[in-house]
């Protein structure tokens, strides 16, 4: 029996609804399940080609930075000739060099030892500004042009000096921070010279894990409970990370909130400490950032804060809010200009490229190789 014009209307309006909800479910970006539940694709079906793909990760394997396995000995022969050398951290004999590539959120390209987690020195900075974006969305943070001494009241600016400090000035390594916490003064990290004058706070950038580290323990005042907790469960749960990244301090900086004695987290592995990850569970944390903290429809950290923290500090625009930027493209040409990054001693990148949907983390990369791997990458894309 043929069918009645009403019956084949609610056919045909039956079926193209089913085409429209296929339509958006391809049109939605992807987000990989927990744990090992990432989908793959090949190069072709994203748009890179396959042989360019197949060079870059050639590439990638031959490019280990050839540190010892042991860290303990690379990080004293690092900081020989500092006047605080003393290791006071936790350390992790290394693995081999391994990386990932994420393409519009789908694994196209891993090599080595994904899984393994090892130390990732300064990338833990990064991890650290987005504990802060946490707090500023929460409003623990209201005002980044405040002085931070108006809310963290524990002595450590208690000088005229220091009393000028931002948040702002802090999260931009700008801050010129003068004090001793842990044992380390800030002058045993003054990397344009230990016997510089000081500068007005603001005027100068310097990298300096001394005031990274009280950056950190500011952020810890702040909110009052352990800051790999918060990361936990406010970004690596929501995102899948696996339960073996850790986040340590140093043996001598515990201090007590609300009676609990709390260790406050190093900024890096420069003395040991830092972050501690797996190549996959950074490259969670990439695709987090690169999808402007949303993850599968869920703001985890707002668009607002991902503006800031890659927003050009005036006076060094390729740093934000401790993540480097690509803005003037001399650092790495061969990545695009939008491109920005979580970059950690060692050859330890997390590599986000907004343009072109792309993640990718090196470990143990000789950092005479990252352009070189990045142009072969960025040659891959169609």
């Amino acid at each position: 029996m043929a069918p009645t014009p009403g019956r084949l209307s609610r056919t045909i309006l039956a079926l193209a609804l089913v085409a429209t909800v296929q339509l958006a479910a391809q049109s939605r970006p992807y987000f990989p399940g927990r744990g090992d539940r990432w989908g793959r694709r090949p190069a072709a079906a994203v748009g890179l080609d396959s042989a360019a793909l197949a060079a870059a990760v050639a590439f990638a394997k031959t490019a280990d930075n050839g540190w010892p396995a042991k860290m303990t000995d690379e990080l004293k022969t690092m900081t020989a000739k500092e006047p605080y050398p003393e290791i006071v951290g936790p350390t992790k004999d290394r693995g081999k060099t391994n990386g990932i590539i994420i393409k519009n959120g789908y694994i196209v390209a891993e090599w080595g030892d994904t899984r393994r987690v090892d130390m990732t020195f300064s990338v833990a900075k990064s991890y650290l500004s987005t504990v802060a974006g946490l707090a500023f969305d929460r409003g623990l943070l209201p005002d980044l042009d405040a002085p931070e001494g108006a809310l963290v009241k524990d002595g450590g600016f208690s000088s005229p000096h220091d009393a000028k400090i931002t948040w702002r000035m802090h999260l931009t390594q700008t801050s010129e921070w003068e004090g001793t916490l842990w044992d380390k003064p800030d002058v045993a990290d003054r990397r344009l010279g230990y016997d510089r004058k000081l500068e007005e706070p603001g005027t100068l950038w310097e990298y300096n894990d001394v005031r990274v580290n009280r950056l950190s323990l500011s952020v810890l005042r702040l909110w009052q409970r352990p800051l790999p907790q918060v990361f936990k469960e406010l970004v690596a749960d929501p995102i899948g990370m696996s339960n073996t990244w850790v986040w340590h301090g140093y043996r001598n900086s515990y201090v007590d909130i609300k009676g609990r004695r709390v260790q406050s987290v190093s900024g890096g592995g420069h003395w040991g400490g830092g972050v501690w990850a797996s190549t996959r569970d950074h490259a969670r944390y990439g695709l987090l950032m690169l999808r402007r903290g949303n993850w599968n429809g869920r703001q985890l950290l707002s668009e607002k804060w991902i503006d800031l923290a890659t927003t050009p500090t005036p006076i060094k625009p390729v740093y934000g809010f401790m993540w480097w930027l690509n803005t003037d493209r001399k650092q790495y040409p061969a990545a695009s200009g939008r491109s920005f990054f979580a970059l950690g001693a060692g050859g330890n990148v997390i590599w986000m490229d907004p343009e072109h949907d792309l993640v990718s983390v090196i470990r143990w990369f000789d950092l005479n190789k990252i352009n070189e791997y990045m142009r072969l990458v960025t040659a891959a894309i169609k």
